[in-house]
C-alpha cells in the first residue's frame, strides 16, 4: 500500500487512487499538511482554497469509485499565479493585480482539470513573470528547499519550491524565457518546455514564446501531463503537428543513435559557473557511453542580435494582463510599462520579423549539424534569495547580470519554439541541484522524451530529496 507521501510521483499516486489504496481526500490532506509544515520557510504557496479543493477531492473519490479513468484523477496540483482560473483571484504577483475573480480559465487549466487533477492554491511568481526568481513586493521571497538562503528560480519558482519541498507531487508552470526549466534546474526537478503551438492557449503570448507545462519529479509524469494538455486546437491560430502516438509511450522506447551537440559555456563571454559546465560535460559523457556521438558546437542561444527584439516582445507582453493598477507596480515593471507606451506597431512588427528570421537561420542546425543540443540549463547556480529583486529595483531600467546568465541557454528555445527540457543530472559540491538542458529539433518532443527517459534510467534522480526546510540564516 503506498504511503501518503506528497513527494511521490504523480502517476504512482494516481495508480494508488485508482486501486483505492488511498483516497483523494486523504491525499489532499497530506499535501495541505505538508504546505502547513514547509511553506512558512519556503513561501512557495501564496493563496489557498482548502474548502473548494476538499470538495473537489470528495467528487474525485466518487468518480474513482464509479470507475472514471481520468489519468490523474484525485492528484492535487497548484496553479501558478500568472494563470487565470475561473472563480479564483489572480494577482500576477503584483500589488496592482486585478480585484475580484477571473471569469474564464486559461485553456491549460481546463485541460488539467479534465485530466482529473484537484486544483488547490496558487504558487508564487515574480511580478508579471519577467525576472528569473520568484520574488515580489506583494508576497515576498520564495526560497529553495535545497538551501533556503537561495532562490528556487523563476518565474515558476513557487511551483518548483512546492514540488521540491515535498508539498505536491507536481505543479503547473509556464515558460517564456526559461521559466519552467530554470526552477527545475535550481530545485532538482524535471522541467519540460513544449514546442510553440503544442499546448493551446486562449491567445498566444510573446508570439507563442510562452508555453504551458509542469514541473515534476519524473519524465513519465511530465510526458503523461503533456498528453493531457496538448492540442491540436481547431480554434487556435497555431498548432504543432499531432504526434504519431501518445508521448507517454516514448518513455519505454530507447532512442536511436543521435548526434549530440555539446555547448558547455555561455555565449557572449558570459561567465558560466564551473558546476554548470561540469554538469553538461558529465551528461555528454553519459550520452557517449549510451552509444550516441558527441561533438562540441557553438550556438548563439543568446546574442546581441536577438536580445533587443526579444525585449520588445516581452515589454509588449504587458498587454496580456487586464485590470492592473499600473500606479502600484514595482519600479522595473513601471519602467517597462512606460517603455511599452513609447513603442509603436512598427517596432513590434519589426521585432517579430527579426526574431523569426534569426530562428529560421539558427534552427537549421538541428538535423544538419546535430540532432540534440546539450547545455547547462543556467549559467549560474541558484542566486542568494532576495538579491535579484533588490538589484532590479536598484536599477529598474537595466538588466541584472544573473538574470541574463540564467536565461543565456534557455531563451533561445522560446524564440525558436523548439522543445527543451531541464533534467536534474548533476549536483554541486555544496549539494545544490544543477540542471542540464537538452534541446531537440522542431516538434521533436517524442524523441526528447525518449532520450530523457534513457538518461533517467542510466542516472536515476527521483529518490533524491531536499532536506527538511529550515529558516534562512
Amino acid at each position: 500500500m503506498p504511503s501518503l507521501d506528497p513527494s511521490s510521483a504523480a502517476l504512482e499516486l494516481a495508480a494508488g487512487l485508482r486501486r483505492r489504496e488511498l483516497s483523494a481526500v486523504e491525499l489532499l490532506d497530506a499535501c495541505l499538511a505538508a504546505v502547513d509544515a514547509s511553506n512558512p520557510q519556503l513561501n512557495a504557496v501564496i493563496w489557498r482554497n482548502d474548502d473548494d479543493a476538499r470538495a473537489a477531492a470528495v467528487e474525485a473519490d466518487k468518480r474513482l469509485a464509479a470507475g472514471d479513468d481520468a489519468p490523474f484523477l484525485g492528484v492535487p496540483l497548484p496553479i501558478k499565479d500568472l494563470t487565470p482560473v475561473a472563480g479564483w483571484p489572480v494577482s500576477y504577483g503584483s500589488r496592482g493585480g486585478p480585484d475580484g475573480v477571473s471569469e474564464q480559465s486559461e485553456l491549460v487549466v481546463d485541460a488539467l482539470a479534465r485530466a482529473g487533477f484537484v486544483l488547490c492554491g496558487r504558487t508564487n511568481t515574480p511580478e508579471f513573470g519577467v525576472i528569473t526568481v520568484a520574488e515580489n513586493l506583494r508576497y515576498g521571497i520564495s526560497r529553495n528547499p535545497w538551501d533556503t538562503n537561495r532562490s528556487p528560480g523563476g518565474s515558476s519558482g513557487g511551483a518548483g519550491a512546492a514540488v521540491a519541498g515535498g508539498m505536491f507531487p507536481i505543479a503547473h508552470a509556464n515558460d517564456g524565457g526559461g521559466s519552467i526549466r530554470i526552477p527545475a534546474s535550481y530545485c532538482g526537478l524535471v522541467g519540460f518546455k513544449p514546442s510553440r503551438g503544442r499546448v493551446p492557449r486562449l491567445a498566444q503570448s510573446w508570439l507563442g514564446a510562452v508555453v504551458e507545462g509542469v514541473v515534476s519529479r519524473t519524465v513519465a509524469d511530465t510526458a503523461a501531463v503533456l498528453d493531457a494538455i496538448a492540442g491540436p486546437d481547431p480554434l487556435a491560430w497555431y498548432n504543432a503537428p499531432a504526434p504519431s502516438r501518445p508521448f507517454a509511450q516514448e518513455t519505454d522506447t530507447p532512442p536511436c543513435r543521435l548526434r549530440i551537440g555539446l555547448m558547455a559555456q555561455a555565449p557572449l563571454g558570459l561567465p558560466t559557473d564551473d558546476a554548470c559546465v561540469a554538469g553538461a560535460r558529465e551528461v555528454a559523457a553519459t550520452l557517449e557511453e549510451l552509444g550516441h556521438s558527441v561533438a562540441e558546437v557553438e550556438v548563439p542561444t543568446f546574442s546581441e542580435e536577438m536580445v533587443p527584439p526579444f525585449i520588445v516582445l516581452t515589454v509588449g507582453g504587458l498587454a496580456d494582463y487586464e485590470g492592473v493598477d499600473w500606479s502600484a507596480v514595482e519600479p522595473h515593471i513601471a519602467h517597462q510599462h512606460r517603455h511599452s507606451g513609447e513603442l509603436g506597431a512598427y517596432d513590434y512588427v519589426l521585432a517579430a520579423r527579426t526574431l523569426e528570421l534569426i530562428s529560421r537561420r539558427e534552427v537549421a542546425r538541428w538535423g544538419r549539424d546535430f540532432d540534440v543540443l546539450v547545455t547547462p540549463t543556467s549559467a549560474v547556480l541558484p542566486p542568494l534569495a532576495g538579491t535579484i529583486l533588490e538589484a532590479q529595483h536598484g536599477a529598474p531600467d537595466q538588466p541584472v547580470l544573473d538574470v541574463i546568465r540564467s536565461v543565456a541557454f534557455t531563451a533561445f528555445g522560446n524564440v525558436s519554439g523548439l522543445p527543451a527540457v531541464s533534467l536534474p543530472l548533476h549536483w554541486s559540491e555544496e549539494g545544490l541541484p544543477v540542471g542540464v538542458q537538452l534541446v531537440a529539433g522542431p516538434w521533436q518532443e517524442a524523441g526528447l522524451i525518449a532520450l530523457s527517459s534513457q538518461l533517467e534510467q542510466a542516472r536515476p534522480w527521483a529518490e533524491r530529496r531536499a532536506p527538511a526546510p529550515v529558516a534562512a540564516s
